[in-house]
């Protein structure tokens, strides 16, 4: 190599050390608004992949572009939907999220990156979904939002981006021990006329091209996700009904048991990845 090119070369990596960013293609690529790593290693003996990695670094450059910035991302037509919700008065309590919780900047800041969550009145984990219509129901007296709606995806949005930049952590142990057992049955259990199991794809295959895309670990941590495919932001469930699709399953619904706890293992999964919510896929 003639030392012209060590040069260049011993440039480039000072570069990719001082700057938050990726060495892709002999350029320092920006990461995603509000983040700093998107990729981290297990802490878990257990945990399947020697390496956890966002699915931001399976997109084209143009995808990622997209979310580096917060006035190019999509999704944040979405994001400011739900801003507007949360301090409007909604129900017959006569009260908006902000009646009870104030600044999201403050008290959502975490909240996103430790769903589902245990609720000790149902006997059961929730997700930020139903999280939102519970205080809905609850708290407002007013109407649940429909999975998928404009105000629920939006208000999820809205509340999942204050813990942009949180690490994802998840409890397993304790009650949710058989929720995360049950994900993580379901995450491996070939079904459909193709036979395949989630991990067929993002585990044995990740970084390998599928047609047009490329195979991404199935990480969670950003969602709700702005997905080209649908030219509209969609909530995890809606993914895996699509994933179920595609393998010709019979899909589960929206906030059913069964896709709480696979979205609680595939939390799991993706433990120490900075929320990016919300993510722009392809």
């Amino acid at each position: 190599m003639k030392s012209k090119e060590r040069a260049t070369l011993s440039g480039i990596a000072l570069a990719a050390l001082l700057a938050p960013g990726l060495l892709v293609g002999g350029e320092v690529q920006a990461l995603p608004e509000g983040v700093e790593t998107v990729e981290v290693k297990p802490t878990s003996k257990d945990h399947p992949l020697d390496e956890i990695i966002s699915g931001w670094q399976y997109r084209s450059p143009e995808t990622q572009a997209l979310q580096e910035d917060d006035f190019e991302n999509p999704a944040f037509l979405w994001v400011e939907q739900g801003e507007e919700l949360w301090s409007t008065v909604d129900g017959a309590a006569n009260k908006s999220c902000a009646s009870c919780h104030d600044d999201a900047a403050d008290t959502m800041a975490s909240v996103g990156a430790n769903m589902p969550k245990w609720n000790k009145a149902l006997d059961k984990p929730v997700n930020l979904e139903q999280q939102i219509n519970l205080c809905r129901t609850e708290q407002m007296e007013a109407e649940p939002w429909k999975w998928e709606s404009a105000q629920l995806l939006g208000m999820t949005a809205y509340v999942k981006n204050q813990s942009r930049g949180e690490p994802v952590s998840v409890q397993t142990d304790g009650p949710m021990k058989p929720w995360f057992d049950k994900g993580k049955e379901l995450y491996y259990t070939r079904v459909g006329q193709l036979d395949m199991a989630c991990s067929s794809c993002h585990e044995d295959y990740y970084g390998k091209q599928i047609r047009a895309d490329m195979l991404s670990q199935g990480q969670t941590n950003g969602f709700p996700t702005y997905r080209f495919k649908w030219q509209k932001i969609g909530s995890l469930h809606r993914r895996f009904k699509g994933c179920m699709k595609n393998i010709r399953a019979t899909p589960y619904k929206v906030g059913s048991d069964e896709f709480l706890a696979l979205e609680l293992y595939t939390a799991w999964r993706g433990q120490g990845l900075p929320v990016e919510a919300p993510a722009v896929r392809q």
